[in-house]
């Protein structure tokens, strides 16, 4: 069996990562097939409603081209949900020195969430150097993750936060950035309206525009 990707390589060959807040769990499937259709694969599922995690497991079940990861993951239940639901891949918005600890010793990918210098270094020490620069635009966006590449020339960021379509580019044309994640490519009233055609639209779009 082959040793799963380092999140670096996922999160380079992807680009660009949904953050995806699903109150319906029944919306999770055509959602899922509207970003796989506009080229857009690795979806992160947040934890932050009570459908997330039954909206993970049917993408899985379903959408076989997803790969699918559980966000908002913020303690080590939340971890052992995505082992559990074999999840590709964990993101958190931050990393408490238990969930690091028990995302060390699980083995799936996983991307602690980090705003400072001194969090980022707790990040490395135990491993994960790849990790969430969370809210990237409120915490200094480009700027900052210039100014923590200095310091800190191995680690490499996937900024989400504040971001939209027109910094797509911008935040991807710095070296140190693997992907961007954002919540933008599916708006809550499209996703509410089930405008899956319009979702898929904007996703096209953005993969198009990064030549993928």
């Amino acid at each position: 069996m082959n040793a799963p990707a380092s999140p670096a390589e996922m999160l380079r060959a992807a680009r660009l990562v949904p953050v995806l807040t699903i109150e319906d769990a029944a919306q999770a499937v055509p959602l899922a097939r509207a970003l796989v259709a506009g080229g857009v694969r690795m979806l992160e599922v947040t934890l932050r409603t009570e459908a997330g995690a039954r909206a993970a497991e049917a993408i899985m079940a379903e959408v076989p081209d997803a790969i699918v990861g559980l966000g908002t993951v913020v303690t080590r239940r939340d971890l052992d949900l995505a082992l559990r639901l074999g999840a590709t891949f964990a993101f958190s918005p931050g990393a408490t020195p238990e969930l690091l600890d028990a995302a060390a010793e699980a083995g799936i990918p996983f991307v602690p969430g980090i705003a400072t210098a001194s969090e980022l270094m707790a990040a490395m020490a135990r491993g994960f150097s790849t990790v969430k620069l969370f809210p990237a635009a409120q915490l200094g966006g480009i700027g900052a993750i210039r100014a923590l590449g200095a310091p800190f020339p191995e680690a490499r960021f996937c900024p989400t936060g504040g971001i939209g379509e027109k910094e797509l580019g911008d935040y991807l044309a710095l070296p140190n950035v693997v992907a961007v994640g954002g919540s933008w490519l599916v708006p809550a009233t499209e996703l509410k309206a089930g405008n899956w055609t319009a979702i898929e639209g904007r996703a096209r779009r953005a993969m198009d525009a990064l030549g993928a």
